[in-house]
């Protein structure tokens, strides 16, 4: 079975796969403090959980946004399940030009999303991942990276509002039930959650017309569901789109 491992800023995502069926995901918190030893304890729960043991795991492929991480995880995959992981980066098979002016700026969860939202849809396409930041990406018919935006994502967006206003409190990034809000929570979750939409739907407006043709849309990310419930402007939701992007970059590099 393939280990997927997605560490982003925030959150790190992690797949099992048997074949091409993901049998089991987990959400953890990004802790940078954490040695391989005590992930290794949380993993062996989550996978005791499922009814998998570590003897189960032959492959592992790791994608990450925080690279102290990327040894621990490393050293995790070795010491554990005695593989080598694929580390994406540059120099790794991904079936995705990148269109860039510098191609090493292009983040690699940005790519392995690229890469499955190819797969998975063909294009032209605009991926949307709500993650600590969001990330808007172009890709062209033919699989290219194009390029794309870079926002702050919706919950630190959020934080920032509390954190520098002082007679404003924390609020649960849930939808209002109106635009104009007769509250000060209210009147925050309306500004945020569809300021947000707002800000969604006319960076894609703008990507679309630079694309040109028919463009889908694709969201992933742990507020996906969120915006996407409020706009036209997301085609389709892919909640394991990175999961699914780290293992067709594995079996690209591994004949599989």
């Amino acid at each position: 079975m393939l280990l997927a491992i997605d560490i982003g800023n925030t959150n790190i995502v992690l797949g099992v796969f048997d074949g091409e069926k993901l049998k089991a995901t987990w959400r953890l918190s990004t802790d940078v403090h954490k040695l391989e030893d005590e992930y290794s304890v949380v993993l062996l729960n989550l996978l005791e959980m499922k009814k998998l043991a570590f003897a189960d795991i032959d492959h592992a492929v790791i994608a990450s946004s925080v690279p102290p991480l990327v040894t621990i995880f490393s050293e995790l995959c070795r010491r554990y399940f005695n593989v080598e992981p694929l580390v994406i980066g540059p120099g790794t098979k991904t079936g995705v030009r990148i269109e860039l002016d510098n191609p090493r700026e292009a983040g690699a969860d940005r790519i392995v999303n690229a890469a499955a939202a190819h797969s998975l849809y063909e294009g032209p396409l605009v991926v949307i991942d709500f993650g600590t930041a969001t990330t808007l990406d172009a890709v062209s018919r033919e699989g290219d990276y194009l390029g794309g935006a870079i926002a702050p994502g919706i919950a630190i967006s959020a934080e920032a509002l509390f954190e520098y206003a002082a007679k404003l409190p924390r609020v649960e990034l849930v939808r209002p039930q109106k635009a104009i809000g007769r509250s000060t929570i209210a009147a925050m979750q309306s500004g945020i959650i569809f300021g947000y939409v707002g800000l969604i739907e006319g960076i894609v407006d703008r990507m679309k017309k630079e694309l040109g043709g028919s463009v889908k849309v694709i969201a992933t990310g742990g507020l996906a569901d969120v915006i996407a419930r409020e706009t036209d402007a997301v085609d389709a939701l892919e909640p394991d789109l990175t999961l699914i992007g780290l293992r067709i970059i594995y079996e690209l590099n591994n004949g599989r």
